[in-house]
């Protein structure tokens, strides 16, 4: 089992930028793919990135060019790099291998508005 501690999330203007990490209680090194999640209120939990073998990355067309996803086996972590960012993109973000296979972490609250 691993568990998951999301940060970095806040509140920005439009077209901001939010650095978001997940610190994991072991080792990342096996987990692949990892992924970031979100869920806005009143809508269901959905993958805007994921990290393969390999370091390829699949994007949600609604971040693509916008969102980097990255990740320091050193460091059990994984980050996504939020630029350009918009009012849709509020909401709670998630990490979770992808497909989902562990207990879901806190999450971290990003909020678009100016």
């Amino acid at each position: 089992q691993v568990q998951f501690v999301e940060s970095g999330g806040g509140l920005v203007q439009p077209g901001g930028s939010l650095r978001l990490s997940c610190a994991a209680s072991r080792s990342l090194f096996t987990i692949y793919p990892m992924g970031w999640y979100r869920q806005a209120p009143g809508n269901q939990r959905e993958l805007v990135a994921a990290l393969t073998s390999g370091d390829r990355t699949n994007y949600a067309d609604s971040v693509k060019g916008r969102f980097t996803i990255s990740r320091d086996n050193a460091k059990n972590t994984v980050y996504l790099q939020m630029n350009s960012l918009k009012p849709e993109d509020t909401a709670v973000y998630y990490c979770n291998a992808d497909p989902p296979q562990y207990y879901w972490g806190q999450g971290t609250q990003v909020t678009v508005s100016s």
